[in-house]
């Protein structure tokens, strides 16, 4: 990753501050892109970073990484040729059951993933999938409840980079099962609010396959010196369209090989 220069220093800065008050107020703002500009994406990190440290500082505890826009269409739309990730940290897991209040989350929609937990450290940039194989120790279907500190969800790719990848909060299910015990890639998928199907997708919508997704993320994460560690938690993609979410919704998500995952919404 490049040094920024003095102004785009300075931008990253600015950019950080508007969205960790963002954060904190409950209060959307105006596109970061503004600050700076929308195809920067190392600038789009920087500010990612400076709201990871100010996490780390706070005592939160980082436990994985989500990867984002690992569908086609959505990374055509917003003219770019990669995923892109964000961290994840204790504070943001639900569990099933317990009512997740929309006050949590600006602006959130939930998206049906497959989450992988390794079970030993995988370093080096230089891996294949079967390295994948031999450190993943289990996989979950799992929830993701994505949000927008930017308003209206007017993103470009560097405002969602710098948003911690519209990261908001996550439930994973409960039946944990090896790699080799399902076929990532053909895992159909149905999600149903109050019964009713609103998405449905299958692993081969998440960049061919979920497994394809994580060795991108873990190549990347080793070249930026922050490698996946034995215990991480990793939000690998959707594999359908995400859904906007209203108090009381709740949300039922079936992997074909993996087993449900529910997420419960307060009435607000």
């Amino acid at each position: 990753m490049r040094k920024l220069d003095p102004v785009s220093t300075s931008a990253a800065s600015e950019a950080a501050d508007l969205l960790y008050e963002a954060a904190r107020t409950g209060v959307a703002v105006a596109p970061v892109r503004n600050l700076i500009g929308e195809k920067d994406l190392e600038a789009a990190y920087a500010v990612q970073e400076i709201n990871t440290q100010r996490a780390l500082a706070a005592g939160r505890r980082l436990l994985g990484r989500k990867i984002g826009l690992t569908s086609l269409a959505v990374q055509k739309q917003l003219g770019v040729g990669q995923p892109d990730y964000g961290m994840l940290f204790a504070d943001m897991a639900r569990t099933e059951g317990e009512e997740i209040s929309l006050k949590d989350v600006l602006q959130p929609k939930v998206e049906a993933e497959i989450a992988f937990v390794f079970g030993r450290d995988l370093e080096g940039d230089q891996l294949t999938v079967a390295d994948l194989f031999r450190t993943v120790e289990f996989a979950v279907p799992a929830i993701e409840i994505v949000g927008s500190r930017i308003a209206s969800w007017d993103i470009r790719i560097t405002d969602t980079i710098a948003d911690n990848a519209s990261s908001g909060l996550y439930v994973l299910g409960s039946t944990p099962k090896r790699l080799c015990d399902f076929d990532a890639r053909q895992a159909g998928m149905v999600m149903e609010r109050q019964g009713v199907p609103v998405s449905s997708g299958v692993g081969s919508a998440c960049l061919g396959s979920p497994l394809n997704a994580m060795l991108w993320l873990a190549k990347v994460m080793a070249r930026a010196g922050r490698p996946l560690r034995a215990g991480d938690t990793v939000l690998s993609g959707a594999l359908g369209p995400m859904v906007p979410v209203a108090g009381g919704d709740v949300f039922d998500v079936r992997i074909a090989g993996l087993g449900s995952v529910t997420a419960v919404f307060a009435k607000e």
